[in-house]
């Protein structure tokens, strides 16, 4: 791991200030908060992130779950994963959420990572944490080896020429089905950007992820109030049962009445470039009844430009059943 400086400032705007000194993009990467690190350190012990100063915002008060006055919730950016998962309105109203954040890495693990550094997770492609290897996310213009590669755990939906890496998170996909809302101070202020538009395409440009500028700090998100009487799932598919990225996932929130779909939020996990809302699963379902034949339709529906790679075909019936399951296990709760 190569040196670095390391700096706690007092506040958000002391934090954007320091953050906001590399003035690219591509700047931004020798400037980095962290919070529980449970990602960037890793990478920052393989050389693929090489930071030449980290910002500390573990002080700054952005650890708390509030409830918000329209029936909302939100939640601090440095609110850890474990008390996120546990918390009793989490639990009761966004329960996707906390089956998500409970199926993803360890209890470890989860005790240490954020809300904020969930949302910027980084790939698991291992040519892209292989500094020795080609990678366009990691070294732009160098080749992405994976499309003629290792491409098993790859993404299937979302992919370019330039770029096929899985985004790893489970709760990102479960924010991605609540319509979550997530809030950024910045060097002009403060904005707010739906998590559907957060995450971005690989297209031609890899590494570029998300929306965020340098010096734009994470500060919380928002879920919208709950719907009563929603049914929420939550279903991962791995090669193992602990400790492993998706193969395969769907957070599912199904409105039903009188058996038929009045609303569905679909998400799909482990197949995509990008938390994956199936907006095409969505209306495929909406005003069907609720029965296998029509939950086979939206699954259908949410693959049907899948695009697979050498060793990734099978992703596509996985994901497939995966949503099906996910919707039946749904409707009977």
């Amino acid at each position: 791991m190569k040196s670095f400086e390391f700096t706690r400032p007092a506040d958000a705007a002391g934090a954007v200030a320091t953050a906001a000194k590399a003035k690219t993009a591509q700047q931004g990467a020798n400037i980095r908060f962290i919070a529980g690190g449970t990602t960037l350190v890793d990478l920052m012990k393989l050389s693929v992130e090489t930071p030449a100063q980290l910002v500390d915002i573990n002080r700054l008060p952005l650890d708390r779950i509030e409830a918000k006055p329209n029936g909302g919730l939100k939640i601090g950016a440095t609110v850890r994963n474990s008390d996120l998962a546990n918390d009793a309105a989490v639990k009761r109203d966004y329960s996707v959420l906390s089956q998500a954040i409970l199926a993803g890495a360890s209890a470890q693990l989860r005790n240490m990572a954020t809300t904020a550094g969930n949302l910027l997770q980084r790939t698991r492609c291992v040519y892209f944490r292989d500094p020795a290897m080609p990678c366009n996310k990691r070294d732009p213009g160098s080749g992405c080896p994976a499309i003629t590669g290792h491409n098993r755990m790859l993404a299937v939906l979302g992919t370019s020429d330039h770029c096929i890496a899985t985004n790893p998170s489970d709760m990102c996909v479960a924010l991605a089905a609540l319509e979550a809302t997530i809030h950024i101070q910045g060097q002009s202020g403060s904005r707010a950007i739906a998590i559907g538009d957060f995450h971005l395409l690989p297209g031609d440009t890899p590494e570029r992820e998300t929306l965020l500028e340098p010096g734009d700090l994470i500060t919380h998100v928002e879920l919208p109030p709950p719907k009563s009487g929603s049914k929420h799932f939550y279903l991962k598919l791995r090669d193992r049962a602990s400790y492993e990225f998706a193969l395969a996932s769907a957070a599912v929130i199904l409105d039903i009445a009188n058996g038929t779909v009045s609303r569905a939020r679909i998400a799909l996990g482990g197949v995509a470039t990008k938390p994956w809302r199936s907006l095409e699963a969505e209306s495929a379902l909406v005003g069907q009844t609720a029965n296998p034949a029509n939950f086979r339709k939206a699954a259908e529906a949410a693959m049907r430009d899948a695009k697979p790679q050498s060793e990734n075909g099978f992703k596509i019936e996985l994901a497939k059943r995966c949503l099906i399951h996910a919707l039946e296990t749904a409707a009977k709760s």
